[in-house]
């Protein structure tokens, strides 16, 4: 087939809710680094990693030693069977998590590990509420979609009672029209109000995003969870620290979004760049909560020997090239020219992030701070044309979010900066 072919099948044959980027979709073929390659010869600059997936790079040579091998030896169990690449992922996953996180659940998307962590937050409580964030995502099923906090992913919302949500820490937008540090934090305080008004006054848990990542990379102030997951505490229920983007060094410095922040979780969930590409979905918490699932339950296909083959070499590159470091470096490179962008474009309304997980939130001007996704769009296009793949999000489309494989070289993250600003340019 040649990409025509592709892209009318594509139309004839899937969900028409499965939607592509850009106005002619880029039918992709091959990948190698930061790099990867469509069905008409062109060559792209994968700056987006497939949503924060493709963490160390396209086909990266231990990964895909380790799932050969893997595939040839045994390629399927499911989790009525212990394996060496689960268990000791598991362990891996109990060393590098912080506090007293221990015992893990495998799955197979952030998903299932979201759903899974909010099953056993319920168990472990004897609660049934659940506090979610406004701009928050966690997944396309039933639950998933009662938890989001983005009007276009709740395809069918109000089917599981017992959630609500609270004010996003989102300080270029905020609700309540203050200003950081003067606000005192005023958005994770309500919490406070939100338990006494809108729930029995007993949550089983407060669940949020690091950075809520679809919601346009909304970065809380240093002590935004202190205040709120303290506030849930007081009143019985867990932290459920969703790590699906944030995971393993994407942020910088940490192995986790959430070490900025000086909290420990009850429950971690982790996804996407935990295993290079390859499906994968975990939930851990501490020892004492995680006994209290019990009764019947499997996973088909969590856990199994392949995946586990891939996350366990990915987490190995990883510490080999000390990843957090890297993408701490990287990061503040990458930030230094988004910063000097804004300098030289009106529209760019705000830039935010961590390490290597930036983004750029486009205005139509800085002084009403109207959201433009038109220009957004724009840039797309134009990104595209430039070779340099990026990713979008946020409520109203007009958040461009960056965040290319942690093993991209300086040389390439310099030409993908050179991308962008022709793009820019261009408009």
């Amino acid at each position: 087939m040649d990409a025509h072919s592709v892209r009318q099948k594509h139309r004839e044959f899937l969900f028409p809710c499965v939607t592509n980027y850009y106005e002619t979709p880029i039918v992709l073929t091959s990948g190698r680094g930061a790099c990867v390659s469509d069905m008409e010869g062109r060559e792209y600059i994968d700056f987006f990693g497939g949503i924060l997936t493709v963490s160390l790079g396209h086909c990266q040579p231990d990964v895909v030693g380790a799932i050969r091998e893997q595939i040839g030896t045994l390629g399927h169990t499911s989790t009525l069977y212990p394996t060496e690449n689960l268990v000791d992922l598991a362990e891996t996953v109990a060393r590098l998590t912080p506090g007293r996180l221990k015992k893990s659940f495998f799955t197979n998307s952030g998903t299932e590990a979201n759903e899974t962590a909010l099953l056993l937050a319920r168990l472990s409580t004897g609660s049934r509420e659940i506090i979610a964030l406004r701009h928050g995502y966690s997944g396309r099923s039933m639950v998933a979609m009662d938890l989001t906090g983005l009007g276009q992913y709740r395809l069918i919302a109000g089917q599981i009672p017992g959630i609500v949500h609270a004010h996003a820490p989102y300080c270029y937008r905020c609700p309540f029209k203050m200003e950081y540090p003067a606000c005192d934090l005023h958005c994770a305080r309500d919490v406070e109000e939100l338990i006494r008004t809108q729930t029995s006054g007993r949550p089983a848990a407060f669940l949020a995003e690091a950075i809520l990542g679809l919601g346009g990379f909304i970065t809380p102030p240093p002590e935004y969870f202190q205040i709120a997951v303290g506030i849930v505490r007081n009143h019985g229920g867990v932290f459920v620290c969703d790590e699906v983007q944030t995971g393993f060094g994407r942020t910088g410095t940490a192995w986790f979004g959430i070490e900025h922040y000086g909290v420990e979780p009850d429950i971690m969930t982790m996804a996407k760049g935990a295993a290079n590409g390859m499906p994968i979905g975990i939930t851990t918490a501490r020892a004492e909560l995680a006994d209290s699932l019990r009764g019947a339950t499997i996973s088909t296909f969590g856990g199994n020997p392949v995946s586990m083959a891939a996350a366990r070499a990915t987490v190995g590159v990883m510490e080999r090239e000390d990843v957090p470091a890297r993408a701490e470096r990287l990061g503040a490179r990458l930030r230094e020219f988004l910063s000097a962008m804004k300098d030289t474009y009106p529209f760019i309304g705000d830039v935010r992030g961590m390490g290597l997980m930036q983004a750029v939130e486009l205005v139509e001007d800085r002084a009403s701070k109207e959201p433009s996704p038109q220009k957004a769009g724009e840039v797309m296009e134009a990104t595209r044309r430039e070779g340099l793949l990026i990713g979008r999000g946020g409520l109203y489309g007009n958040t461009l979010r960056l965040a290319p494989p942690m093993l991209i070289s300086e040389t390439e993250l310099d030409e993908a900066c050179a991308r962008l600003h022709r793009a820019f340019a261009a408009l």
